[in-house]
């Protein structure tokens, strides 16, 4: 039996809407990742939200005049319609802000509480001289005191990997406003790191799969952890159930802590809309496989830190311990961890303006072109720079003129010379050769899906297109009107091979794979889309809110080579991908133009 496959997927701040630096990095290759699962068998559960607490909400709702709770539903939306619109499989897309996150929440920090993994201690916490509020430690950057790197932020270093803490690095600033924080003794609850080095070091190393820059960055690590703050002096965020602090109106968990969580909450949330409650259990406990996706930036809180959590909640850690209320949780499987997607070598950033937001690219090129360039060219294993002249060159070599003339030129002279799928008679050596070089592909290309290895698994579903032009033009069925029976084994091969590329290509490019399906006399759905859907908070019934979901048991994508259905009625097909002016890659659009 294929083994229950939780993908947890980084969460969108809800401070803005999200450009395609955020989406290459968490969004597309976990979905991908994901249609692969479900298609090879695997029960699969995709879960996400927007993450909503944190002094960047209450910055950003200032500057924009709201609430801290509207701006956190205004944005909460906006990120869930770019993400449906990009054809993100979500089981279930949620938020922070529930009821149902809260409880889940308090009850793992308990768990860890009784388990003797938190402490509280007094430390120095970074304020804001103007406005008196506290800064994030993400939200000051200054001198890495250990590398010298200009340019640390307060939680890590991204030149050395260091954890670091604000009052250390030299020269602060706070990246809201630019000035020099404050730092005042205060008194805060932390998670007591290094109470999980020897259980972290021994599970690190049975991740032999993981992908070589995410292990080596994280084992490196290990011995430099730390005890970390949990709670932040703030009054946006989830109370901390203790007696001396839950009736504090400053204090509250820092955002990173419950964000991590909700990985967890989520599932939670899912099962009790599910109608079973107990449903997450298959996705967190026994042979359960857990993938992590997010970008570089993230890799310390899911392969350490979020980790150490569910060792604490599970009483593995130095102190020994009982499970919580949930009982023993899985770690991560995998953490697969994005490098950067950049625009002429800095990091999309909507501060500086160098961003292409999600809403815009969707508009003008539909979701595939930006999903099939985020697979194919994307920040996989190194920082990769977008430029419009290698998307338009991507959208109009590969998409169109490959996959979209095959697709075409097959369908277009079966429709003509016999009106449905052709019947095949004595095939050649030629026809087996393409059939088989098909066939293989679901072997190599399901296995770079497995191991999230994307550019591997785009290029060779690719190869087996460029093989069925190849023979296309090879045998020239066009010529073959004296010879009908040689012509439909031809056409015939050709479609069968389309079918299968279709398959192959479907977890990148689920959109047109459902047009091909339906070009093919398909009916029904084939590659199944998220919906957003309006639900009631299960805790706090008061308030309402919209969900990413979806029925994707019942689509009819299966990763096999199957025998395409003989006389089935084709009508003349029409593009699958336009074409893009050459003088796009020259100027950029409109809204993202280039700046020479």
């Amino acid at each position: 039996m294929s083994a229950s496959v939780l993908t947890a997927v980084a969460w969108p701040y809800a401070n803005g809407p999200r450009h395609i630096g955020h989406v290459s990095g968490f969004g597309v290759p976990s979905d991908v990742f994901s249609r692969y699962m479900r298609m090879s068998g695997h029960r699969v559960l995709m879960v996400s939200g927007t993450d909503e607490h944190g002094t960047p909400i209450s910055v950003q709702a200032e500057k924009e005049g709201l609430s801290v709770r509207a701006l956190a539903d205004k944005y909460n939306r906006v990120i869930a319609e770019d993400l449906q619109g990009l054809g993100l499989s979500y089981d279930l897309f949620t938020r922070t802000t529930t009821g149902n996150h809260y409880n889940v929440t308090q009850e793992l920090f308990l768990a860890m509480w009784r388990n003797g993994y938190v402490v509280a201690k007094t430390g120095k916490g970074a304020i804001s001289p103007s406005t008196g509020r506290t800064l994030p430690d993400r939200y000051i950057e200054g001198t890495c005191p250990i590398c010298g790197y200009d340019g640390a932020r307060g939680d890590q270093c991204d030149s050395c990997g260091n954890q670091l803490d604000p009052v250390d690095l030299k020269n602060p600033k706070s990246r809201i406003n630019g000035e020099t924080p404050k730092f005042v003794e205060t008194e805060h609850l932390y998670l007591d790191l290094p109470q999980f080095i020897d259980s972290l070091g021994t599970w690190l190393q049975t991740r032999s799969e993981w992908r070589p820059n995410v292990l080596k960055f994280s084992q490196n690590l290990i011995g430099d952890l730390r005890p970390r703050a949990i709670t932040r002096d703030l009054d946006w965020g989830i109370p901390i159930p203790l007696d001396g602090w839950r009736d504090q109106s400053m204090k509250r968990f820092y955002v990173w802590f419950d964000a991590v969580i909700g990985y967890f909450s989520a599932s939670v949330e899912w099962a009790r809309r599910s109608g079973n409650p107990d449903a997450w259990r298959e996705f967190w406990t026994g042979d359960a496989q857990a993938y992590y996706f997010m970008g570089k930036d993230n890799i310390v809180f899911h392969s350490l830190i979020w980790p150490s959590l569910l060792l604490g909640n599970n009483g593995e850690g130095a102190g020994g311990g009982e499970p919580g209320g949930f009982g023993k949780l899985n770690l991560p499987t995998e953490v697969v961890s994005s490098e950067f997607l950049t625009m002429s070598g800095s990091k999309f950033s909507t501060s500086r303006g160098n961003v292409i937001y999600v809403t815009d690219f969707l508009r003008d090129f539909g979701p595939d072109a930006l999903r099939y360039f985020i697979a194919a060219a994307g920040p996989e294993n190194q920082d990769t720079d977008f430029t419009w002249e290698e998307f338009v060159r991507r959208t109009n070599f590969e998409l169109a003129n490959e996959w979209g003339n095959l697709v075409n030129r097959s369908i277009s002279m079966a429709h003509k010379n016999v009106g449905a799928v052709p019947t095949p008679t004595a095939p050649t050596a030629a026809d087996h050769e393409l059939l088989e070089t098909s066939r293989r592909a679901f072997g190599v290309v399901g296995e770079n899906l497995r191991r999230s290895r994307f550019k591997a698994a785009s290029s060779e579903a690719m190869r087996v297109v460029g093989a069925a032009n190849r023979y296309l033009s090879d045998q020239e069925p066009w010529k073959l009107k004296d010879d009908p029976a040689r012509r439909d084994t031809v056409l015939h091969t050709a479609l069968q091979v389309v079918q299968d590329a279709n398959t192959l290509l479907t977890p990148f490019l689920p959109h047109s794979a459902q047009k091909v399906h339906e070009l093919l006399g398909g009916t029904g759905v084939w590659a199944a889309q998220p919906q957003i859907t309006e639900v009631t908070d299960l805790d706090v019934p008061e308030r309402e809110y919209p969900v990413l979901t979806g029925d994707y048991a019942s689509e009819q994508a299966r990763w096999e080579s199957t025998p395409i259905e003989v006389g089935r009625p084709l009508a003349k097909p029409a593009p699958l991908f336009a074409k893009l002016d050459p003088e796009l890659g020259e100027t950029g659009p409109e809204w993202a133009p280039i700046v020479k």
